[in-house]
């Protein structure tokens, strides 16, 4: 199986360039398209928040034009800069966001992969939270499958990242949810977005990953008060490729590359 992540598309409608730069319609057009065009498609895609600017209805109305070519199953959780309730009218035929509760939280079983969306969003907040009810619900339903491979979706990352101004707005620790994960090792990734690049750490006994955005990048900068700018690095996304019980993840980039190109010896002649 092969599950293919985006996140932070942050598509803006009527030509508006997200903060007056990025071209963030043009950039998911090329995502989809590299998508396409891989030798072996994804089973699935998930996309781990942010997927629109600004939470408008006709954001998201441009998002479904612009994931349409993507045919394969979908499954989507919120980031701060989108909006519950516009995003479910939006896509009425994804039943799984459609719940009684306020928060978007499902599980899916119908893929040899185990996906469980988890809402880490704060209303009118940059950063997140894991509520204790979110945790609890994890648990009973990680406990309801103990050997089936899992990743959990996030949009904030559980852990910080050494990127200050982003670990500023990043997800309210919580020891609990460390805890839970500590309990059932089946758990494979954590997927999140939010950081807009690709970073990995160790979270309890499995994996926490981010993945960078198909637009605009965060700039690599440590340093505590690293000013909060991004850049025009390439856009990407991940595929999380489950094979022989293991699952590998692997970073893409879309653009225009020479190549490829045939790994051949030198002629000695020459």
């Amino acid at each position: 199986m092969i599950l293919g992540q985006i996140t932070d598309l942050h598509i803006r409608a009527l030509g508006r360039l997200a903060y007056r730069v990025v071209d963030t319609t043009g950039a998911l057009r090329r995502c989809v398209g590299a998508i396409l065009a891989l030798p072996e498609r994804p089973d699935v895609m998930v996309i781990t928040g942010d997927m629109v600017d600004s939470g408008r209805a006709e954001d998201y109305a441009l998002l479904r034009e612009l994931l349409a070519p993507l045919t394969m199953p979908m499954y989507m959780i919120p980031g701060n800069h989108d909006d519950r309730e516009v995003l479910r009218a939006a896509f009425p035929e994804q039943t799984y966001l459609q719940g009684t509760n306020e928060l978007i939280e499902y599980v899916i079983e119908d893929h040899p992969l185990r996906i469980i969306g988890l809402d880490t969003v704060i209303r009118g907040a940059a950063g997140g939270r894991l509520s204790n009810a979110s945790i609890s619900w994890l648990d009973r339903t990680l406990g309801q499958a103990p050997d089936r491979p899992t990743v959990v979706l996030m949009h904030h990352p559980p852990f910080r990242t050494g990127i200050g101004h982003m670990d500023d707005v990043g997800l309210e620790t919580s020891w609990r949810l460390r805890e839970v994960l500590e309990r059932h090792p089946q758990v494979e990734r954590i997927l999140c977005g939010h950081l807009h690049r690709p970073i990995q750490v160790r979270y309890g006994r499995t994996i926490a990953s981010t993945c960078p955005s198909p637009a605009h990048q965060v700039v690599l900068d440590l340093r505590e008060n690293a000013p909060s700018h991004f850049v025009m690095e390439p856009g990407a996304f991940q595929l999380h490729v489950l094979r022989d019980g293991t699952l590998v993840s692997h970073t893409a980039y879309t653009g225009e590359f020479d190549g490829p190109y045939s790994f051949v010896e030198d002629d000695p002649d020459e």
